[in-house]
């Protein structure tokens, strides 16, 4: 089926990205013949189109930045792909394909090292004018700390319409292979993620970071838990 095919309400919603299209055809393509491939897609993509025929709204379309590549729809068409071919995928592959839409930006910032002041405030900034963004559309409800310098950054969200769709369809096994990027992501820019909730097992979702070398880490080892999301002590 071809995309503009898709019965979608493309008034409030948007389309998968393109590199997400391409990451789950290429898992298709590792996991079916090729006489089942276009039809295996085409399953993931009318249930796309069924889910988001129940969904929300209000999430402000290809205006609202969190709707790029990577994002809360990236996030619903994985979804999407994990129920129709979840026999043959893996958490790990999930957790892959997420990595894949998101790194490759952070990679090209491998300059950043957030173990300098001056970086680590530039980072401030970035969640600032995102929260700004998160107050206009309401679909994650951001609050981020005051700065103080010489301390970890800290932010949370309370609302996270990723987590919300996954608890409504009965998805949430599979949240912590597209939130563990979150780590992956600071790890790219020298620095470090401390989290210790989400909003799919809790009321928020909360991000320490600090540099990589910061002492603050010694007293938060990071584990996996029985989830399988990251998180710390």
């Amino acid at each position: 089926m071809r995309d503009s095919e898709l019965q979608i309400d493309r008034s409030c919603h948007v389309l998968y990205s393109k590199p997400c299209k391409k990451e789950i055809l290429a898992k298709i393509t590792l996991h079916y013949p090729e006489v089942e491939r276009e039809a295996v897609w085409e399953q993931v993509q009318l249930r796309y189109a069924e889910l988001l025929s129940k969904w929300r709204t209000d999430l402000g379309g290809k205006k609202n930045f969190h709707n790029g590549v990577g994002g809360t729809y990236d996030c619903i068409a994985i979804m999407s792909y994990y129920v129709v071919c979840k026999a043959i995928t893996s958490f790990r592959e999930i957790e892959e394909m997420e990595e894949n839409l998101i790194l490759p930006t952070f990679r090209k910032l491998k300059f950043v090292d957030c173990n300098k002041p001056f970086w680590r405030k530039l980072m401030y900034r970035a969640f600032v004018r995102a929260k700004s963004g998160c107050d206009k559309w309401h679909d994650y409800e951001m609050s981020v700390a005051p700065y103080e310098n010489g301390k970890p950054i800290y932010y949370e969200f309370t609302s996270c319409p990723a987590a919300e769709f996954a608890i409504r369809h009965g998805l949430t096994d599979i949240m912590p292979a597209l939130c563990n990027v979150d780590y992956a992501s600071m790890e790219l820019l020298h620095a470090k993620l401390v989290r210790t909730t989400t909003c799919v097992d809790g009321c928020r979702c909360d991000y320490t970071i600090c540099g990589d070398k910061d002492p603050y880490l010694k007293g938060h080892p990071e584990y996996r838990d029985e989830a399988g999301f990251r998180r710390n002590r």
